[in-house]
């Protein structure tokens, strides 16, 4: 900035002459419609752009390490997310002092489940249990009396029905005390129990908890959320103009703005099919590579999608002048007419800088017979300042 100071300086006794004659107002309350504005251009003579040593040119199509820039957030696919919640109906008691945020692991004891029916359904399963075993008997004992023509076969067939009508009871007894989480086979008269250990389904973190002590639950009533950072991953809106350049297996380098400065790795897996109209983006997801960052659903993030030895436009370095967040470079006729230059500027929209030149993508379209000044754009720029600030005088 010292040396676009001194140019300002230099520029100002260049083009400030004698001041003309003025025997009006020194403010003309009636403007010249026609008068050339601050923003109408920077004007040069020849025999400046000689002494600036400015020159024109075009784009250079080089391969440089090109990137696009796009925003997105960190996310999890639907099976990351798992609801904790009962599978019978019961008051729960004796909850685990946890708190949103803790990380619990699969099997971890959460609470317990208490309802009167686990008592009655043992005390079902036991008793078909002793009938199963009597009929049985009752059929091996009326198989031996027929194998010795002195029972009836009618009995046999009746006692094998119901044989396999206990059966196909104890059965479905077994899987319900199962499916609460009652161990069938360690049920005796002894051990006979009123309450369910509630474990967590997965291991993750807690992201929401809707349960206390005493609190009647339903299975269809979510306990807890739990989310498994494993497949954490980035979701990316990259502009429509810029899908077509994404490929599977991209590099890609992000950061949590709200962490601050340092940068984490991507790899692009999956580029959306569906065009979002509102922003006009496309979805692009990433996986994430070696760190992560700590996971907070929907956190910001900004991103490089890196575009490896991809033939770009580019510029010399010093043909692109910034002010503060905006880019733009100067143009000029391809050929002078006159002995008086004017240099148009126009915003653009820089990517990476190698080997001293930028990938540059315009956003202001090039005027036709017109040339990018590649060499010398800080003179321009330091003209323009001067004219802004005549202009302010």
């Amino acid at each position: 900035m010292k040396a676009a100071y001194a140019l300002l300086f230099l520029l100002h006794f260049c083009t400030c002459g004698p001041a003309p004659e003025n025997d009006g107002p020194e403010d003309d309350p009636h403007p010249d419609p026609h008068e050339q504005q601050p923003d109408a251009g920077i004007h040069l003579t020849s025999e400046q752009v000689r002494n600036m040593d400015i020159r024109l040119g075009d784009f250079t199509a080089l391969k440089l390490n090109d990137y696009l820039s796009a925003t997105g957030a960190l996310g999890l696919p639907p099976n990351a997310y798992a609801a904790v919640s009962t599978r019978a109906a019961g008051f729960v008691h004796d909850v685990r002092n946890y708190v949103e945020g803790d990380y619990v692991r699969k099997g971890a004891t959460l609470g317990y489940l208490e309802n009167v029916n686990f008592i009655d359904q043992q005390q079902h399963l036991l008793e078909t249990r002793a009938e199963l075993e009597f009929l049985r008997q009752e059929l091996e004992r009326q198989e031996q009396l027929v194998a010795a023509n002195a029972g009836v076969l009618k009995s046999v067939q009746r006692l094998r029905s119901e044989v396999a009508a206990k059966e196909a009871t104890l059965a479905g007894i077994t899987q319900r005390l199962e499916y609460v989480g009652i161990r069938a086979a360690d049920v005796t008269p002894a051990n006979i129990i009123d309450r369910v250990t509630l474990f967590a389904p997965r291991s993750g973190y807690i992201t929401t908890i809707n349960v206390h002590d005493g609190m009647y639950v339903e299975p269809s009533i979510e306990l807890m959320e739990l989310i498994d950072e494993d497949h954490l991953h980035l979701e990316l809106e990259v502009f429509e103009r810029d899908v077509a350049r994404v490929e599977v297996g991209q590099r890609v380098s992000y950061r949590i703005p709200a962490l601050g400065p340092q940068q984490y790795e991507a790899e692009v897996h999956v580029i959306g099919k569906v065009f979002n109209p509102e922003n006009k983006t496309v979805r692009v997801h990433a996986h994430l590579r070696g760190e992560q960052p700590p996971f907070v659903e929907g956190r910001f993030a900004e991103a490089r999608i890196w575009l490896d030895d991809q033939t770009v436009a580019a510029l010399p370095e010093a043909a692109v002048v910034r002010e503060g967040e905006t880019s733009y470079v100067y143009a000029a006729p391809a050929t002078a007419q006159e002995d008086e230059i004017t240099f148009t500027r126009l915003m653009v929209n820089p990517g990476t800088t190698d080997d001293g030149f930028t990938a540059v993508r315009l956003i202001d379209s090039l005027p036709a017979g017109m040339r990018i000044v590649t060499q010398g754009a800080y003179f321009v720029y330091a003209q323009s300042q001067v004219g802004n600030m005549e202009h302010e005088h």
